[in-house]
């Protein structure tokens, strides 16, 4: 293959080893200076692109596609502030584990520093929250610095999707000409054909086999001893991409007879073992003192993810004399409350795989009982709950969604009324939030990335302000073929802060805090070509199965009022431990 000029040749073999290292998909922002990168991957037959007027929706939207299926979407943006604008996506992916290439195009090195137009200090404009952070070389058609650029595309995708998984930023320089105009004398003639075009086949230059941390036999033994004991637990928080090996989890809560507590977004709530395997879903309603300090402790605990969503459960935990094994593949510290008292260096799902063969349990059965009649009790007071509440909404969805789907579920109040009322099922649900920072920026983007993933239904489940906060993010659904039914409860601000004690502190709860903004979402019907539609609570489940069967992005805004969901939150609590206590 011939090359007009370096810049074309720099960023076609860069863009050629990130095919043979298995990118099928790259999100692109136009700007002048990433030229040679977009014109690279626009040209390549085997990398779709995704084409996006919105940095910071674009890595939202990389960092959803990351989420559900477990690979790197690099994300290309020209010089300035376009870089910054991916930032909040990267601390993301950083605390969530989500794996994510950022190719930054730059300046040429003399005009740093030196206030040219759309010049800024992009060196390691990520901090610590990048795993890898190069400075690119300037193009150049000599032997070496190919063979150089493809070594670095590879370990960059290595690296982004490692054991410890995060974003990784490459930030190259380019000089004019930037498009594939011919410069003559650019390219020699003379050019290693390997380091020009690449190994033989689709062989990557480098190729970079991961392994998974485990114990040693010894470890493992003790272990295995160790969780022969009357009453335990297994806690699975927040999976990290891709997820855990439900089959693996599931056999060592058979072998130990331990109770998996589930939270929403770790895999394991919804599915077929829940057949066979006792999956508890309702903990956020019932772990309270009153009941717990009643209850023997467990005598171990094992702790798989990141932390749970569940304030009450993180606390449960920190009030117990359990021996709690933290399990993290990393060897990282994720447990704020500081109760652990053991750190596993271990991948969870081979972990659990080897203990299975070596557990043979006789647990409490009167353990387990406690458990399950506290999830009955708490279970049978959401069915029997006449009040209207929002968290009626979150369960429903976990009911009707069709299988198989993914659920994506917003930070603030949706994800917490998932965790408490959407209960453990045989359904086939793929439930994704982003919990690393846990913040309500990206939401919608993160929402339609997963789904541009996937043939499965996307369900978006959001509160007003996650809505409002990345409204951009929807241009996706014309500009990129994905549907979605999402689900908008509006509750007119921020309604999380209702649980907050600065509920009792009007001024300034309401102007400072809750924040009511009066917006009518249904513009966005117009402006991005989606249906919307306004029901009532009473009118939502007929509305959902109505969207979910039929094509097409369908907005169901369902009005609340925050408040009063809160006290319909705290009465069904108190009758679920008043009924345990009695």
């Amino acid at each position: 293959m011939t090359h007009p000029n370096r810049n074309t040749l720099w960023a076609r073999t860069f863009v050629d080893e990130l095919a043979r290292t298995d990118i099928d998909a790259v999100c692109i922002a136009p700007g002048s200076r990433s030229t040679p990168l977009t014109e690279a991957f626009d040209s390549h037959d085997d990398i779709e692109t995704f084409s996006h007027l919105d940095e910071r929706s674009m890595a939202y939207f990389a960092l959803g596609r990351a989420r559900r299926t477990g690979k790197v979407t690099p994300i290309v943006c020209t010089s300035g502030t376009a870089a910054a604008n991916f930032h909040p996506a990267v601390i993301e992916a950083s605390q969530g584990r989500v794996p994510m290439l950022v190719l930054t195009a730059d300046r040429p090195p003399e005009i740093r520093d030196s206030g040219a137009n759309q010049t800024v200090d992009q060196e390691k404009l990520y901090g610590d929250a990048v795993r890898w952070y190069k400075d690119m070389p300037e193009p150049e058609a000599t032997d070496r610095k190919l063979r150089s650029l493809r070594t670095t595309a590879a370990r960059a995708v290595a690296e982004a999707a490692g054991v410890d998984s995060g974003p990784v930023h490459l930030n190259f320089p380019f000089r004019k000409p930037l498009e594939p105009t011919p410069v003559e004398g650019d390219v020699p003639a003379d050019i290693d054909p390997v380091a020009r075009d690449g190994r033989d086949g689709s062989t990557p230059y480098v190729r970079t086999t991961d392994g998974v941390p485990e114990l040693s036999e010894d470890h493992l033994r003790k272990l295995a001893d160790e969780l022969t004991v009357d009453r335990g637990l297994i806690v699975a928080g927040p999976a990290d991409p891709p997820g855990f090996n439900t089959e693996a989890i599931a056999a060592l809560a058979h072998a130990t007879g331990f109770p998996i507590v589930a939270d929403p977004l770790s895999g394991l709530r919804f599915g077929g073992h829940t057949r066979t395997t006792t999956v508890l879903g309702g903990y956020d309603g019932y772990l309270d003192e009153r009941v717990t300090d009643d209850w023997p402790d467990p005598d171990v605990v094992v702790r798989i993810g990141a932390s749970p969503t569940s304030k009450p459960l993180r606390k449960y935990l920190a009030r117990t004399d359990a021996r709690q094994y933290l399990v993290d593949p990393t060897g990282r510290w994720r447990e704020a409350e500081f109760g652990a008292t053991d750190l596993l260096s271990a991948e969870p799902s081979v972990l659990a795989w080897r203990l299975s063969q070596l557990v043979r349990n006789s647990p409490d059965t009167e353990w387990t009982q406690l458990w399950t009649d506290a999830e009955e009790a708490h279970w049978s007071a959401v069915e029997t709950e006449t009040d209207a509440f929002e968290g009626r909404l979150a369960a429903d969805v976990a009911e009707l969604a069709p299988e198989p789907a993914t659920l994506f579920v917003s930070n603030s109040m949706p994800v917490r009324e998932l965790d408490r009322f959407a209960r453990p099922s045989t359904k086939a649900r793929t439930v994704l939030g982003n919990r690393g920072a846990s913040g309500i920026d990206g939401i919608v983007s993160s929402a339609l990335g997963a789904g541009s993933a996937s043939r499965d239904h996307l369900t978006l489940l959001t509160g007003d302000l996650a809505y409002y906060h990345d409204m951009n993010g929807l241009l996706a659904l014309g500009r990129l073929g994905v549907d979605a039914t999402i689900v908008l409860v509006n509750n007119d601000g921020g309604g999380i802060f209702h649980m907050l004690p600065i509920e009792d502190y009007e001024p300034p709860f309401t102007d400072q805090f809750k924040t009511p903004h009066g917006l009518d979402f249904s513009a966005t019907e117009s402006l991005y070509d989606l249906s919307f539609e306004s029901v009532g609570m009473d009118e939502f489940r007929d509305a959902y199965a109505e969207s979910v069967a039929s094509d097409g992005t369908d907005v169901i805004e369902v009005r609340t009022d925050a408040e009063s969901s809160h006290r319909v939150r705290e009465s069904l609590c108190d009758r679920v431990v008043n009924q345990l206590v009695d």
